[in-house]
């Protein structure tokens, strides 16, 4: 039985929309806590892989399902008498999405969103994408430092799920909770989204330094004061302090930063070897970041908050400097007192 929206749900049915790695993560996840999970995808090949106990050998090859997870093409199936869903498809699409889930979903239906972004076209972010598209719909927020992969191996990963009412993000966090999965209930869904968002595009950048091999030391520094920058942003937004240094935030970013599983910082070490961004997108494998970039720093101008790291990343991703010029731009800023 679906939630009603003035009461925290019993969670035993969770539909995961989105048949990529991370979907196919979330739903083991599920599965593994417990509860019934099915995932939409609209891949049949993916669909009948799932169904079929093979895993997801498109975007997660060779990891096996410890628990089953079916599967289906049909949304109207998968949002049928499930108690919670998990919107696990690109954050430029959650508007889509939205509009797509909103007249098949129950009333308060909970959907957790699981991707990371800001809105290209508006500047909004997902959970407010997601109460214009889908307004009977309760937002929720997942988010932190998680690699589908780790997660679907059963790898320990903690994680931030944040909703507005605390009995809803309780709710969810022990519907998706495991001895290998641990998400930390949150009431600050904002604070949750910026870091997620913007570590993506200071991943970039971070990807860059290790591109170029600038070193350890470059890249710690811009790491801190890239943090510096998601931090002053988020305190402007609202967001609360202890969300920006949780995993949400600070977790998230060490992690995106550091690693070349992260599709960000992948993205910005080819730049950093010589790869042009037109060369990237026609492998139609743009990060997020890419998404976000523009957008974050226009954000930040109309709040007057100083960015730029976000700034010279968006400056490279739209072709108006390159990627030493970049540095060099970061390194000539006036000398000031740390904060």
């Amino acid at each position: 039985m679906s939630a009603t929206a003035d009461r925290a749900p019993e969670i035993r049915r969770i539909a995961v929309l989105g048949g990529g790695a991370w979907g196919s993560a979330l739903a083991l996840t599920a599965a593994r806590a417990g509860r019934e999970a099915i995932v939409w995808a609209r891949d049949a090949d993916i669909v009948a892989a799932i169904a079929e106990g093979r895993g997801n050998p498109t975007y997660l090859p060779g990891i096996a399902f410890d628990a089953k997870v079916a599967a289906t093409t049909d949304l109207a199936f998968a949002l049928a008498d499930v108690d919670a869903a998990l919107l696990v498809t690109p954050a430029q699409t959650t508007r889509a999405m939205g509009a797509a889930i909103a007249p098949l979903a129950q009333p308060g239906l909970p959907v957790v969103l699981c991707a990371k972004g800001i809105e290209r076209d508006t500047g909004l972010l997902p959970t407010q994408v997601l109460a214009e598209a889908a307004p009977r719909c309760r937002a929720a927020i997942l988010s932190g430092p998680s690699f589908a992969a780790d997660v679907a191996r059963g790898l320990p990963t903690a994680v931030t799920l944040a909703a507005e009412d605390g009995e809803l993000a309780d709710a969810l966090a022990l519907a998706l909770a495991s001895r290998q999965f641990r998400p930390y209930a949150s009431t600050d869904p904002l604070g949750a989204q910026i870091g997620g968002a913007l570590k993506n595009v200071l991943a970039i950048a971070c990807g860059a330094v290790a591109g170029k091999g600038w070193g350890a030391s470059a890249l710690a520094a811009l790491t801190a004061r890239g943090f510096a920058e998601l931090s002053r942003l988020g305190l402007t937004l609202g967001a609360r302090p202890e969300t920006l240094t949780g995993l949400s935030g600070l977790g998230d970013l060490v992690l995106t930063c550091s690693s070349v599983q992260s599709r960000n910082f992948a993205f910005g070490m080819a730049l950093g070897e010589g790869r042009t961004v037109a060369e990237l997108a026609a492998t139609g494998k743009l990060a997020e970041g890419v998404h976000s970039a523009a957008v974050a720093v226009e954000l930040a101008a109309r709040h007057r908050v100083e960015m730029p790291i976000a700034a010279a990343v968006a400056q490279v991703l739209a072709g108006r400097i390159g990627v030493d010029d970049a540095l060099e731009q970061l390194m000539a800023r006036p000398l000031r007192r740390e904060s």
